[in-house]
């Protein structure tokens, strides 16, 4: 077995980036708040996510506030037109 194998692979191949690129993680705890929540809201729904899409939208609403990550339309995170729809006529329900 050679070194390079067993420790580092194919050195020829080179990493590829994450799709959204790097961002920092919240070490100032700026954003936990609506973490918390979300992670409450999942363990409640018996972990599903589509009850709780409003509280991850407030979740990376607030890390792009707080520079956590890049600004982007929140259509090209999945909170479309649609779904802004959909949230507005459950709370009219409610």
């Amino acid at each position: 077995m050679s070194a390079g194998g067993a420790f580092g692979g194919n050195r020829g191949l080179r990493p590829v980036p994450p799709e959204k690129g790097v961002f920092p993680l919240d070490h100032m705890h700026l954003c936990d708040l609506e973490k918390k929540e979300y992670l409450n809201c999942l363990k409640s729904s018996g972990h599903k996510s589509d009850n709780c899409r409003h509280l991850s939208k407030k979740y990376l609403v607030c890390r792009m506030e707080k520079n956590l990550m890049a600004k982007q339309d929140m259509s090209e995170l999945g909170f479309g037109k649609n779904y802004d729809a959909e949230t507005s006529s459950e709370e009219t329900e409610q």
